[in-house]
């Protein structure tokens, strides 16, 4: 049988930064966030160059070492099928204030399966904010 045991400790529950009052003018300013799609773009490109320079000479290896799978690191890397002037469009994309990114990887996708750059570009225009 066990015998029960007694824990003493002291516990501050007035500094707690959810309690403080805040006055309406005093609101916290949400950061803006970079898109996610850009920060994919901007792994593609890097990724590349770990290429090139066999650094890196798989996918496979590739999505080891970023502890994805193959087929996303395939995805990811299709972003460098992409026009260089889309590529530099989605890699300053206006950061995100509040709610989803407005373009996405399922959006840009169908457009780096294009091989023809031209209408590669004709996509982008209708979807680019």
């Amino acid at each position: 049988m066990t015998s029960p045991f007694i824990i003493e400790c002291c516990v501050n529950f007035r500094d707690r930064g959810w309690c403080r009052r805040r006055r309406p003018d005093q609101r916290p300013i949400r950061a803006a966030r970079v898109p996610r799609i850009s920060r994919l773009m901007a792994l593609a490109i890097r990724f590349g160059e770990l290429m090139r320079s066999d650094e890196v000479t798989t996918y496979a290896e590739l999505a080891r070492l970023g502890r994805v799978t193959r087929a996303r690191m395939t995805q990811v890397m299709s972003l460098r099928s992409l026009a260089s002037d889309i590529q530099e469009g989605i890699l300053f994309l206006p950061p995100t204030r509040k709610g989803r990114d407005r373009v996405q990887l399922r959006h840009i996708l169908p457009i780096a399966a294009l091989s023809d750059w031209r209408q590669q570009r004709v996509r982008w225009k209708s979807l680019s904010p």
